[in-house]
């Protein structure tokens, strides 16, 4: 799979552009949940419904990042009232979140969440992820089905879930139990420092990139569902796992050992 461009590339540019056509000089919330959506018209809409108006005291904005959809999730965000960016084409999850990050917080944006378009993760629980970061007890907060609760739909990845954190131990030498959790909270300016180049299974590449940096990380015990609708864009269990594992030992390569030869 190819890797992405620097920021800002052309895909980039234009979905900015048109961004600020409908979103003349907005000025967000401190606090902005990113939603990463591809063909996600069946289930986006109860995502929004559910999200929370207020967060630790900050009112919550949501800026949707549609990745060349060709059904109607931008129109069903649109209709939401929360922001929405629209890529002109598909690049991956990975490719629409970092546009989220770099857009949140050119904006105004302190704290950045990102959550799935699927309905997997509860809204309700948006303040387990903040609460930490308002109170300077972490940089980057992560959930963890391991901790709390999931409903496993392929026993394949339940255990990938566990050989993939017991990797990431190893590789860190820090203790981590879910590195594919997409319900997460950061402080936006450091979402932004991390070199972000993997268009798809982008999760472990953000967290290595945050630890490399000496990030204050923290896991709280959250909740996975199945899939409200849809299936998932990333592939079948074993060729997943591949591409995971591929992504992981070369972020590490990339932030652990040629970040630390170049200092």
């Amino acid at each position: 799979m190819r890797r992405l461009a620097d920021y800002p590339d052309e895909v980039d540019t234009l979905a900015v552009a048109e961004f600020h056509r409908h979103h003349p000089r907005p000025r967000f919330s401190e606090l902005v949940v990113v939603i990463a959506a591809y063909n996600e018209a069946a289930g986006i809409g109860s995502v929004l419904q559910d999200m929370p108006k207020r967060c630790c005291g900050m009112p919550v904005d949501v800026l949707v990042v549609v990745d060349g959809a060709t059904d109607e999730t931008a129109e069903i965000a649109r209709a939401h009232g929360v922001y929405t960016c629209i890529a002109a084409r598909n690049r991956g999850q990975g490719a629409a979140l970092r546009l989220g990050y770099r857009l949140a917080a050119d904006r105004g944006a302190r704290y950045v969440v990102t959550t799935d378009a699927d309905g997997q993760y509860d809204g309700a629980e948006l303040a387990t992820l903040v609460r930490p970061l308002v109170e300077d007890r972490a940089d980057f907060v992560t959930g963890s089905r391991r901790l709390g609760r999931h409903e496993a739909d392929s026993r394949l990845r339940w255990i990938g879930v566990r050989v993939f954190a017991m990797l990431a131990c190893l590789l860190t030498w820090r203790r981590i139990t879910d590195t594919s959790f997409g319900f997460r909270a950061m402080r936006a300016d450091l979402a932004c420092s991390v070199p972000l180049v993997e268009p798809q299974y982008q999760s472990s590449e953000l967290l290595l990139g945050m630890t490399a940096r000496g990030a204050r990380v923290l896991e709280v015990p959250m909740t996975m569902r199945r899939r409200r609708d849809g299936a998932s864009k990333k592939g079948g269990d074993l060729i997943y796992g591949a591409h995971y594992a591929r992504v992981m030992l070369r972020t590490w390569f990339r932030e652990y050992l040629l970040r630390a030869r170049r200092r």
